[in-house]
């Protein structure tokens, strides 16, 4: 395809079109912010809440923690409907149900009503973290498309730190309203998330899936470094829907099933029979996962004022202070450590980032244990190893085990840097298409050797 199939009054321009593609992911991650304001002022909000409604602890505990329950179903629905409806407007239905959760948290008067709203509060905190990256990944160029991808956790931390804000702010209203106007004036920030998503493009990922060539060109002409670039995810993602290269025109007919067929293929390829170095790629991508939640960090997050508490810290607004002051640690190094990604490399920050977090809970247990054996003495260096090891334990999370999580399979993979989704698509699933005649299995012996290279590296 070449340049002539692109819109003239549309030919990209390298610096205006990354701020293009910035522009759409900063909007598309915002979605984020969902999550982390539920995170963070629920962690203040959860001292009323016992208070006003008089549950037991494992009441409370179950109210903090189902949200990832909740989210999981979200999560699993938010795919199917984003084929259908649309990357855009998958994410405007996610603001609108979580626009819905945090009013009826916000007009709760029992416990079972504010499980309600935590459980549909939850589905759009699932529909927007599945659909974020989706869109971010299918808008954005190569070559910053690790960067923006890391967006997602910038803005959940920001929302982390709005959550606080809220909290703190909202304190000194009497019991029974100040909680309730914490949870629900979270329906704001989604209500102008689901306006300011009206005015981004389609993906043109799900156009060309569509049909609609046309749209698909004016999108990615718009979020392409060149008019080559553009051309070429054109092609790549004409090849995926199983559109013919030469066949051209403003809408065009999608075979069926090609997409569903490819799909299961590709994840019958990654599950039932990956190769040895795609087995090494899948368990370090999912590990890197697992221990970035298992490191504790929803735990220090939501029950931080109570840390604080057994810190030695009292009265609720001093412990909302303090937690406002972890909540604005953890932003701005999540914003450092995004910068710092392309610059130091993903791998030193990771390690950094990894013993920083194993130092810093050492430390915070070692605190916390001597305070509670002297219960009736105030030990002040206990109580400022323990603030300081819980700054400094956000701080290491957010430089590292943070945002790379978000950007592994993009740019900490040395074999998927830089590659359209189609290329990778091809790269996880070529097994299945290579197995016929000498020439294509030593195709394959090539590229699985190459990959293992790059998975050892």
């Amino acid at each position: 395809m070449d340049r002539a199939a692109l819109p003239a009054a549309v030919e990209p321009k390298k610096k205006g079109n990354v701020r293009f593609a910035f522009a759409c992911a900063i909007l598309a991650s915002m979605t984020s912010i969902l999550l982390g304001y539920d995170i963070g002022v629920m962690s203040g909000a959860s001292l009323y809440i016992q208070k006003d409604l008089k549950i037991n602890d494992t009441q409370l505990e179950v109210l903090m923690g189902i949200l990832n329950v909740y989210s999981l179903i979200g999560s699993f629905a938010a795919g199917r409907t984003s084929d259908w409806i649309g990357r855009r407007f998958t994410i405007v239905f996610a603001a609108v149900i979580f626009f819905a959760g945090a009013l009826i948290m916000g007009f709760s008067v029992n416990y079972a009503m504010l499980m309600f709203g935590r459980f549909v509060a939850g589905i759009g905190v699932g529909y927007a973290l599945m659909i974020a990256p989706v869109y971010t990944a299918e808008v954005s160029p190569a070559s910053a498309r690790g960067f923006l991808t890391s967006f997602p956790e910038v803005f959940i931390n920001f929302g982390i730190l709005l959550g606080y804000v809220s909290n703190f702010a909202f304190a000194r209203l009497s019991l029974h309203l100040g909680w309730r106007i914490m949870l629900g004036i979270g329906a704001v920030p989604s209500v102008l998330l689901a306006f300011m998503v009206l005015g981004m493009p389609e993906s043109p990922r799900w156009l060309v899936m569509k049909g609609r060539l046309a749209d698909a060109k004016v999108v990615l002409a718009k979020t392409s470094d060149t008019p080559e670039e553009a051309a070429e995810r054109l092609a790549d993602i004409k090849t995926a829907a199983g559109i013919p290269l030469d066949l051209d025109g403003d809408v065009v007919a999608v075979p069926k099933n090609k997409g569903s067929s490819e799909e299961k293929r590709v994840w019958k390829d990654l599950i039932l029979s990956p190769t040895k170095a795609m087995r090494h790629i899948l368990i370090a991508g999912i590990g890197i996962h697992f221990f970035q939640q298992s490191s504790g960090i929803d735990a220090v997050v939501l029950y931080s004022p109570r840390v604080f508490k057994s810190a030695g810290i009292t009265g609720d607004n001093r412990l909302l202070g303090t937690t406002v002051a972890v909540g604005a640690t953890k932003t701005v190094f999540i914003l450092v450590a995004t910068f710092l990604l392309d610059r130091i490399g993903r791998r030193p920050l990771l390690l950094s980032s990894t013993g920083g977090v194993i130092v810093s809970l050492v430390g915070l247990a070692t605190g916390l244990t001597v305070i509670s054996r002297h219960p009736d003495e105030k030990i002040t260096w206990a109580i400022v190893l323990c603030i300081f090891c819980i700054m400094a334990y956000v701080a290491f999370f957010s430089i590292g085990l943070g945002p790379i999580t978000w950007v592994f399979f993009f740019a900490y993979l040395p074999e998927t840097r830089g590659r359209t989704l189609e290329d990778m698509s091809s790269l996880f699933g070529h097994t299945a298409t290579h197995k016929q005649g000498a020439a294509d299995a030593d195709d394959d012996a090539g590229k699985e050797k190459k990959v293992e290279m790059a998975a050892t590296n």
